[in-house]
């Protein structure tokens, strides 16, 4: 079964392939599940600093996938150095 979930992930600015690092989690849940779409935000201003950082590319994935996948997704998110702040919520239907 497959629930409907949305996602919000900020690359730091200093990154210089934003799109690599877009595409690696549009393929890895594209691999498990069914991306609906992809919305990049582009630079914007964060509410407070994080790592550093005074602002950060938003980019919103709205995906189905199992619940199981979630976990793993959460996972790479924290090991790769590019992002430096995530979300991912479960949409109510």
């Amino acid at each position: 079964m497959l629930n409907k979930y949305e996602t919000i992930f900020i690359i730091a600015p200093a990154v210089e392939d934003k799109a690599a690092v877009v595409e690696k989690f549009t393929a890895m849940i594209n691999g498990e599940g069914k991306v609906e779409n992809v919305d990049e935000w582009g630079n914007r201003k964060l509410a407070y600093e994080i790592k550093k950082n005074k602002e950060g590319y938003y980019v919103l994935i709205n995906f189905e996938a199992k619940p199981t996948f979630i976990d793993e997704l959460e996972r790479v998110y924290k090991i790769t150095d590019e992002v430096i702040k995530f979300i991912t919520v479960k949409k109510e239907i």
